[in-house]
């Protein structure tokens, strides 16, 4: 099993690339941070980010999402170390839950030591779950960079261009990743 991840800046189009990677038929497995900002602000919370226990309530669904994940080769939009990053650009401790989080996928070894980061396409636009600058953006980008590299990852650009050479650059990543047999 192989389990890619995908990062970047907020707004770089990681989610577009993910659908189309869903429909090449890798499995994905969708950004937890997303998925609690949206279920607290269907619950009528305007911004779950500033509570103490939003770090946590990310971990835990990272780790959920990591265990059911299916297929051969999966690609999930985000891991704890962006949760790292997250923790770092808000000021706030790195609680206990991500730390041994941390420690368990690097002492298993869960994701490929290949990082897919996406880069940023000269803006960010916001949403009700995304509510940053451009600017904000890219030093949230750089501390992403600097995390993935504190924890011994090797980062594998993918550049801005239109989707479709997106795609094709992460497909072609995970096909050379892949053992001969699988790869075709």
């Amino acid at each position: 099993m192989r389990r890619y991840v995908l990062t970047g800046t907020p707004g770089a189009g990681k989610t577009s690339i993910l659908r189309c990677l869903d429909e090449l038929g890798y499995g994905i497995v969708e950004e937890a941070a997303t998925a609690v900002i949206a279920q607290a602000q269907a619950l009528g919370e305007d911004q779950p980010w500033t509570r103490a226990s939003f770090i946590d309530e990310i971990v835990a669904l990272q780790r959920q999402g990591q265990l059911e994940a299916t297929g051969s080769v999966q690609v999930f939009d985000r891991s704890p170390v962006c949760t790292h990053a997250l923790a770092t650009y808000l000021g706030w401790p790195v609680p206990p839950a991500l730390t041994a989080e941390l420690e368990r996928i690097t002492s298993v070894g869960i994701y490929e030591r290949q990082v897919l980061f996406v880069r940023n396409l000269g803006f960010c636009e916001p949403t009700a779950a995304r509510r940053i600058s451009f600017q904000e953006s890219l030093a949230f980008e750089k501390i992403h960079e600097e995390s993935y590299r504190a924890f011994g990852y090797e980062l594998i650009d993918i550049p801005a261009g239109d989707l479709a050479h997106r795609v094709a650059t992460v497909s072609s990543v995970i096909a050379h990743g892949l053992p001969q047999t699988l790869a075709g």
